[in-house]
């Protein structure tokens, strides 16, 4: 049980929600507020808060058809928001007899910091690099936005203590000697952390308005069987494999706050246990945000590369524009969404982000090159068509090969004095591209404007500087493999050409 069966801390009244620019705020005050710009935190918090906000917003009221849904408009929308967490008031209370997302049936697990089940605190042997990776009291609302990202973004591993089985004769959680297993990754998370994509509008209610999902929409993902469904908090499962456990795997609700974990909050840490085992793409199971390719020989995902960052993968993600399937992910919030939305908005964002995590030995953690990484653009509406598509793909290839280019440049530099570039070559890579992804706005504003080859010499200075940063010319031997092996950009530069420079030799 929790340590006090007294109702306390509404969620739709406390404020717990980290609002960009403004700080907390309440469930209330999310559909309240027009003013509000973005959500704040992480990125798994934010898409994790992001998924619940969709999912009151769905069981308050999800339109027919995109006639129903650009008639109810974002307010409309926002007011049936407010109406239904006023009448299920009772269902968001953190504490109390039925508290938010936890099962009060777990108490019998074993309990466990809340540090422990967090990405972003160092535990065990971890390297402690910052303050904020330090375990500290953690404040109620926190502790709520805990319990909302452990349902959709858990880490994999033995935290859990799969002893507990409320399911009777469920035997997921133990083998045949009762020893408890690895609980899997939560199915946000995935092996190595899927890449989420949602639309961002000119506020955080014009942004849900525009992630909102029609019936039809709903019914067209194969995966849905069971179609919007009923919010979990409505009526939680009574375990791991019951009925409603079952139906809440193939219901959008059920996608957008799964109970991967069953936990139980108290003031020491949570009890906590594995929940529902949800199917995984490879199953025909997964999050509409996430991207795959169903085309491939075997189901493919993107997943967090913080080496590859999220705004390299938007000609992948947008390749619906040209009706492209080949080596292209699908990813359904932004097929569904975004032809609509660009009839309703001057201009629409797109944000991309997640986790990268590590497995060994059936544990999952965050780890050496492991990191958050988000990525947000804005594109214009008139310019979301195949011709600007085929413009900002073309551009994008030719970027791709001057990375190469400064790779190869590199490589050639170290080579020609005998000694190991790999690692430098590598390096100098990195640099451009951190260089080079501060041009990708005026990049895809330029390719709307058929002026992109005007941008050519921009990261063509960009692979200049990451070369001679890596490649020193203190010495006369130095200097010369310096000027011998510098990136050639001629053919680069030269107007009109489609031509990707080629590497050195």
């Amino acid at each position: 049980m929790t340590d006090s069966a007294a109702n306390r801390f509404n969620l739709v009244d406390e404020k717990w929600i980290p609002v960009a620019n403004h700080g907390l705020a309440s469930l209330a005050d999310i559909f309240s507020h027009s003013d509000f710009s973005a959500l704040g935190g992480n990125p798994i918090q934010k898409i994790a808060l992001t998924k619940l906000l969709l999912a009151i917003a769905q069981a308050a009221y999800t339109p027919k058809d995109d006639d129903d849904w650009k008639m109810m408009g974002a307010q409309g929308m926002a007011e049936k928001a407010l109406s239904y967490l006023q009448e299920k008031r009772a269902c968001f209370w953190l504490y109390g007899e039925k508290p938010f997302l936890q099962m009060p049936a777990i108490a019998q697990a074993a309990t466990i910091p809340f540090g422990a089940v967090s990405a972003s605190v160092a535990t065990g042997n971890t390297t402690l690099l910052f303050q904020t990776q330090h375990e500290r009291a953690l404040t109620d609302g926190e502790k709520a936005l805990l319990v909302v990202e452990l349902g959709s973004f858990a880490l994999g591993g033995k935290k859990t203590d799969n002893r507990v089985v409320l399911t009777s004769g469920y035997t997921n959680k133990c083998n045949d000697k009762g020893r408890p297993a690895t609980a899997k990754p939560g199915p946000s998370t995935g092996f190595m952390g899927f890449l989420h994509t949602f639309l961002v509008g000119s506020s955080l209610m014009d942004s849900l308005w525009l992630n909102l999902l029609t019936i039809e929409q709903v019914i067209s993902a194969p995966h849905l069987t069971h179609g919007v469904g009923i919010a979990p908090w409505e009526g939680m499962p009574h375990g791991e494999d019951c009925s409603k456990a079952r139906e809440l795997k193939t219901t959008y609700l059920g996608r957008l706050v799964p109970l991967s974990r069953f936990a139980l909050l108290t003031e020491a840490g949570l009890h906590y246990s594995e929940g529902i085992l949800y199917p995984g793409y490879a199953e025909g199971g997964f999050d509409l945000s996430a991207a795959f390719d169903f085309f491939a020989t075997k189901p493919r995902a993107l997943w967090v590369d913080p080496g590859r960052r999220p705004w390299r993968q938007l000609t992948s993600l947008l390749a619906f524009l040209a009706n492209e399937r080949k080596n292209s992910f699908d990813c359904y919030q932004l097929r569904l969404c975004l032809p609509r939305a660009r009839a309703v908005a001057h201009s629409v964002g797109v944000f991309s982000g997640g986790l990268r995590v590590s497995s060994n030995a059936g544990e999952q953690y965050a780890s050496g090159t492991d990191d958050f990484v988000e990525s947000e653009f804005l594109l214009e509406s008139s310019w979301l068509d195949e011709n600007w598509f085929l413009k900002l793909k073309t551009e994008m290839a030719i970027v791709e090969e001057l990375a190469k280019h400064v790779y190869g440049c590199t490589m050639a530099y170290f080579k020609q004095q005998l000694t190991e570039g790999k690692d430098r070559s590598s390096q100098a890579t990195t640099v451009f591209w951190q260089l080079a992804e501060r041009h990708f706005q005026p990049l895809i504003n330029a390719c709307g404007t058929n002026t992109s080859e005007a941008l050519r010499p921009v990261f063509a200075r960009d692979a200049l500087k990451a070369y001679d940063a890596h490649c020193p010319r203190d010495t006369a031997r130095q200097l010369d493999a310096w000027a011998a092996c510098r990136p050639q950009l001629g053919l680069y530069l030269t107007p009109n050409t489609t031509l990707h420079p080629s590497t050195h030799s």
